[in-house]
């Protein structure tokens, strides 16, 4: 049972407010599968919240609730949605373009999704180069975009009723930059608003005025937003908690379950070539270099990570590791990764391993923006601040404390969200030592 060190976590009562910078696949599909499951219309595949248990003390106390019955999570019911994007179609609009859901199941839950109306989005064409819309904040300086955007902030919790927010990012993936010296502290990083710093990029306006307006903050894109000394100062200064970055859904999560396994075995490996086709606004944003490189580094940085050659030279000191991604719009939102893998074996003799996950990104991804913005709500609510880096399950890149390497190992990822969670309600942390058991 519980123990007096558990943390004190607010109760989840009344309306949970999701604010979504980018109406598009990802995000219609997530609220539209809310909407959905609440009717009695699917089931919540994917989703840990949901449909995960998790086991409390030794084996033989047979006590593995359900994590929603086990932490005090948001409710379905009091999920409410809003949003910006740089098109003006409503949810259900936007919904149907992409084409991820069927349009029968689409009309069951029209009504909810006609009522989201995309606010005025914050947008520059130098981070984002392949696709423009006329939805925008036109005017003002950069300051003035995140004073607009906080209003905005304000006006939906009004309206909608919500108690609490959380914001997630599913827009596109910016431009590569790295941290520039207007990203060194808050003081240069507001001074750079007001001037127009070209080094501020839009995604970073949202997370600013989200974490300004106490508001906890999740980037589901590789650009850098929140990791930049500036935003995670503001982050702990306003206890509020921020995960990201990077959705982990179809090839790179095929490789966080394979990569550590072939480490387990300590079976070599000499190269691991990807490459990927998809059709839907994700690959046309990715054809433009810029966007692709953003994306192209947290891909490649997995498997350094879990391998660690540098520990282990003989098995991965000379891998090749390669990152395609290839626009094809007949495929739409279904993707396609294939991979081929050269590992090695006893003495050095050479195999092979290939895949073609023919998966479908934002079916993939809906469950995990679920999970961040009820975990997120989470934390904030038991008083956690910065960067959550228990939420590393559900990112190509996870944020870590400066300095720190990030743990891509899917399995140690779970372990560690789990026991996040037991340490959170006062229970032991499962260690599988098991000694136990037969003294």
């Amino acid at each position: 049972m519980p123990t007096s060190d558990s943390v004190r976590i607010a109760p989840a009562d009344g309306k949970l407010g999701i604010l979504i910078p980018g109406i598009g696949a990802v995000s219609t599909t997530f609220m539209a599968g809310v909407e959905a499951v609440k009717r009695g219309l699917g089931v919540p595949v994917g989703s840990l919240t949901q449909l995960a248990t998790i086991r409390l003390g030794k084996r033989t106390d047979n006590r593995t609730p359900y994590i929603r019955d086990f932490v005090p999570l948001a409710k379905l019911d009091g999920l409410v949605f809003g949003g910006w994007d740089i098109f003006e179609d409503t949810a259900y609009e936007a919904a149907a373009n992409a084409r991820v859901l069927e349009p029968s199941l689409l009309e069951k839950v029209r009504e909810p999704l006609d009522a989201i109306r995309p606010m005025k989005a914050v947008f520059d064409s130098e981070y984002v180069r392949r696709i423009n819309g006329p939805n925008v904040k036109q005017t003002g300086s950069k300051m003035d975009k995140a004073e607009m955007l906080m209003e905005d902030i304000r006006n939906f919790k009004s309206t909608s009723g919500a108690d609490r927010l959380v914001m997630i990012w599913c827009a596109s993936t910016e431009v590569f930059h790295r941290p520039a010296p207007v990203h060194a502290t808050l003081k240069d990083f507001e001074c750079g608003l007001m001037k127009n710093d070209p080094e501020i990029a839009p995604s970073q306006i949202y997370a600013y005025a989200a974490l300004k307006s106490g508001v906890p903050f999740a980037n589901g894109a590789p650009n850098l937003t929140t990791d930049a000394p500036a935003l995670l100062e503001l982050a702990r200064d306003r206890e509020i908690p921020i995960c990201g970055k990077d959705f982990k859904t179809g090839q790179t999560f095929m490789k966080t379950l394979l990569a550590p396994g072939l480490k387990a075995r300590m079976l070599g490996m000499s190269g691991w070539f990807s490459t990927n086709i998809l059709g839907n606004r994700d690959g046309e944003v990715l054809e433009d270099p810029g966007s692709f490189k953003t994306k192209e580094e947290t891909k490649l940085s997995v498997l350094e990570q879990i391998l660690q050659p540098h520990l282990y030279p003989e098995l991965y000191k000379n891998l090749y590791h390669a990152v395609r991604i290839n626009y094809y719009p007949p495929r739409g939102d279904a993707k396609e990764g294939w991979d081929n893998i050269d590992i090695f074996g006893w003495l050095g003799y050479p195999m092979q391993i290939k895949i073609d996950f023919l998966c479908r990104d934002s079916i993939l991804a809906a469950p995990l923006v679920l999970d961040l913005v009820l975990f997120l709500d989470l934390a904030q609510r038991a008083g956690l601040k910065g960067i959550q880096e228990w939420l590393s399950f559900y990112f190509k890149g996870p944020m870590t404390a400066p300095g720190l390497y990030p743990e891509h190992d899917i399995f140690i990822q779970l372990m560690k969200l789990k026991n996040t969670l037991r340490w959170m309600r006062g229970e032991d942390m499962i260690t599988h030592l098991g000694l136990d058991y037969y003294d």
